[in-house]
């Protein structure tokens, strides 16, 4: 027996040691990240600041952009993503709604609000889609086309926006975001600023629960009510200044969000555009480009910029949740899967060396790792089987200093952007950073499990996530 229990205790403590290292590795990588953030958010507000954004407003090479939206069941909030785009501060744009073969009023809505006609238009099919079936257009707002389609899924209705489109890029939009209105002039900053080609150019996504909006703009930025939504502001904050901000500083940017994103538009057709066979087209779009890229031998950039802002519906419910989570979960591991020989490929520089190891392995893996700390060393701290101070160092590592990590991405928005105010809204922040470890960072972790599960069961369609708008909304008159 005491040879036995000898046994349980040194697997334990090879699990537990596993556990503590990738902690120690996860917290390192993001403290690493939250450093390089600092430095790239105050040196990019100080060349804006002193460049501002008249140039790119006044410059004759500032190039047009087709802002594409696909849409599918949106009639809760499609209107007022579109105000926001015709609100837009920006030379030259057209908007493109592809109404995916929507089952609710989506159609109805944008052509009685917007009084559209339908007529007929030219779609040259250079990316696979399924055939537009019905095309609506008011003569008096030039700028917005709606396609109407049969269903054929997210990405199909981002193919179809492409071949309509007559812009050198594009930009998709989510279908329940809006925009402020300078985003896309600070969206494409980088693009014309840059002497290198940049063909992939991602902005930051904040929550808009809570956000009173009127005629298609944020007038006032508040907190939602519910705590869940709150807390999910902590997290992006966090994953936004930190996480992508700090890849983009070392060039290797693997996941670009789709709701708010441009790309250089024959390099996004030449890869392929978008793809059926991952849940999240958006990440492997940016894994195909990258990808053909590094084929061809041209020099290309890719940009993240922290202040145009897109806001967006989150999940209100712990059910949308974490359907949400799932999906982005199933999607990260079907997209490092399918590129994996681009893992530790020092080809790919940066981003085969960095950053993909650490989406598969911390984001992608970890998942099952840390879901297991969770459990097995206060379980194995119970029975006597771990000792106190491994206990105390992986209390240290995934509480603590995580709730240092929620914090410090509360006060990089504060510092830098002061997107809220009020000292009130400050305070309950942080204060939802501090208890963001605990609870419900693990219930993340739990959905993300389940997600790892869908991928090795096959699973090959998302869950769909049916927001309720969710704000202090003001209707936009006709």
């Amino acid at each position: 027996m005491e040879s036995l229990r000898d046994l349980v205790i040194f697997i334990t403590n090879i699990f537990n040691n596993i556990i503590v290292l990738y902690f120690f590795l996860a917290n390192g990588s993001y403290t690493v990240l939250m450093l390089i953030s600092f430095a790239h958010v105050w040196l990019y507000q100080m060349k804006v600041g002193y460049a501002g954004l008249q140039e790119v407003r006044e410059s004759p090479v500032t190039p047009p952009v087709s802002v594409i939206v696909p849409a599918f069941n949106e009639e809760a909030s499609i209107i007022l993503t579109v105000e926001s785009l015709l609100r837009m501060d920006y030379p030259a744009t057209e908007i493109i709604v592809v109404d995916d073969g929507s089952t609710d009023q989506t159609l109805t809505k944008l052509v009685e609000h917007f009084q559209l006609i339908r007529m007929d238009l030219i779609c040259r099919p250079r990316l696979p889609c399924t055939p537009p079936s019905a095309f609506y257009h008011n003569p008096h707002l030039p700028a917005l086309t709606v396609v109407s389609k049969p269903n054929g899924g997210k990405p199909d209705a981002l193919n179809v926006g492409i071949n309509v489109s007559r812009s050198p890029y594009f930009c998709t939009i989510d279908a329940d975001c809006v925009l402020e209105k300078d985003s896309l002039l600070r969206l494409m900053y980088p693009v014309i600023q840059s002497p290198t080609n940049t063909v992939i150019s991602a902005g930051i996504v904040r929550i808009l629960n809570g956000c009173v909006v009127k005629d298609g703009q944020v007038t006032e930025i508040r907190l939602p009510e519910r705590a869940i939504e709150k807390f999910q502001i902590v997290e992006y904050l966090r994953s936004f200044l930190f996480g992508r901000t700090g890849w983009n500083m070392l060039q290797a940017t693997f996941i670009a969000s789709g709701a708010f994103c441009i790309f250089h538009k024959e390099t996004a057709v030449e890869a392929g555009g978008f793809g059926h066979d991952t849940v999240t087209e958006d990440i492997d779009v940016v894994a195909n480009v990258h990808r053909l890229m590094r084929a061809k031998k041209r020099k290309y950039r890719t940009s993240f910029t922290t202040d145009p802002v897109c806001w967006t519906i989150c999940p209100h419910t712990r059910e949308l949740l974490g359907k949400q989570r799932r999906r982005w979960q199933l999607g990260l591991i079907q997209t490092v899967m399918k590129h994996n020989d681009m893992l530790f490929n020092y080809k790919f520089g940066t981003l085969g060396m960095l950053s993909l190891p650490f989406q598969t392995f911390i984001e992608g893996f970890g998942c099952l790792v840390e879901f297991g700390g969770y459990i097995l060393i206060p379980l194995s701290f119970l029975l006597g089987l771990t000792p106190l101070d491994l206990f105390l160092l992986f209390v240290l590592l995934a509480f603590v200093y995580g709730t240092f990590l929620s914090v410090g991405g509360v006060l990089l928005e504060e510092i830098t952007f002061r997107r809220y105010p009020k000292m009130m809204d400050l305070l309950r922040l942080l204060a939802y950073a501090a208890f963001e470890n605990f609870g419900y960072r693990q219930m993340i972790v739990l959905y993300r499990v389940q997600g790892f599960v869908q991928y090795l069961r096959g699973e090959k369609t998302w869950e769909l996530v049916r927001h309720t708008v969710r704000t202090g909304t003001e209707e936009p008159a006709a």
